[in-house]
């Protein structure tokens, strides 16, 4: 079934905004099924009035009739770019500048430790916005201006989310998103804009430069990246249920060198046992080196 949105309705045209009693139970069985098979994105019954309320707007703004018209646009394989936009509704990209800053504390005396110049990679595996993998960036241009680590070294952000990677690869963020970045890191790694864009700040080119962006399914094989040295996978497990989770670890966990790290957001549990990583501190595990 495909839907006929070459059309878009003017703004008074717009029908009512659909509600949670709208929802029908099976629509809503579809939809998390849906997003669940595709994605790993896990959403129970709790999560029904969630949905509603996040898909009601964009919805009314199709010009749609409801949850069941939009259901049908979701199934429609010519429609990708909606069940992304879907995606995106149904997820919370809120982040900033170096979040959790214990993992990059972290991170700077594991690399400085190494005392080696050998190449570095590193893996942004659910990069949002590209806070995450621009912070770390900072971080690696000055430890190789310092002559910490040497110049061959490579971040590779990676997202579902086609949206939040074309918005990434920009480097404009608002202030506020760089409320941790200090005056002198700030100044040494940004430009701030003025007239139309003051409020605003953009990641210089040397910065941006060193950072790969793709979009790229945690819930499905990884093929093709790595081995990295350090691997960032934060604040996008508590999306999926248990055993999506340890799924997904492992596969990143593959992908990671023997005496590499992995990066788990705090609030997102444990790396699980079988996995073979060991804790270093909170939301830091090692893989083992093989003997």
């Amino acid at each position: 079934m495909s839907l006929d949105l070459s059309h878009p309705p003017v703004l008074g045209a717009l029908p009512p905004q659909p509600t949670v009693d709208d929802f029908s139970d099976r629509t809503f069985g579809r939809i998390t099924a849906l997003m669940y098979e595709t994605v790993g994105l896990s959403m129970n019954e709790t999560k029904k009035s969630l949905v509603a309320s996040r898909l009601a707007p964009r919805i009314q703004r199709l010009g749609l009739r409801g949850y069941d018209d939009y259901l049908a646009l979701l199934l429609d394989e010519h429609e990708a770019a909606e069940f992304q936009m879907a995606v995106d509704l149904l997820t919370t990209n809120e982040t900033y500048f170096f979040r959790e800053p214990h993992h990059f504390e972290l991170l700077e005396k594991e690399l400085i430790a190494r005392h080696s110049r050998a190449p570095l990679a590193l893996w942004s595996a659910a990069s949002s916005f590209g806070d995450e993998a621009y912070s770390t960036a900072m971080l690696l241009t000055e430890l190789q201006k310092s002559g910490q680590i040497g110049p061959d070294w490579s971040i590779l952000a990676t997202d579902i989310s086609h949206r939040v990677l074309l918005s990434a690869k920009e480097g404009v963020y608002p202030v506020d998103r760089l409320r941790h970045v200090s005056p002198e890191r700030l100044k040494r790694h940004c430009l701030r804009g003025d007239g139309p864009a003051e409020g605003q700040v953009m990641v210089k080119e040397e910065v941006r430069s060193r950072v790969r962006f793709g979009q790229l399914n945690l819930c499905r094989p990884i093929t093709g990246i790595g081995p990295f040295d350090i691997v960032f996978l934060r604040n996008v497990l508590i999306y999926f249920d248990a055993e999506t989770k340890r799924a997904v670890i492992d596969r990143v966990a593959a992908t990671i060198k023997p005496g590499g790290i992995l990066f788990m957001g705090t609030a997102e549990g444990r790396a699980h046992a079988e996995s073979g990583l060991e804790p270093l501190v909170p939301g830091a595990f090692r893989k083992p080196v093989k003997r």
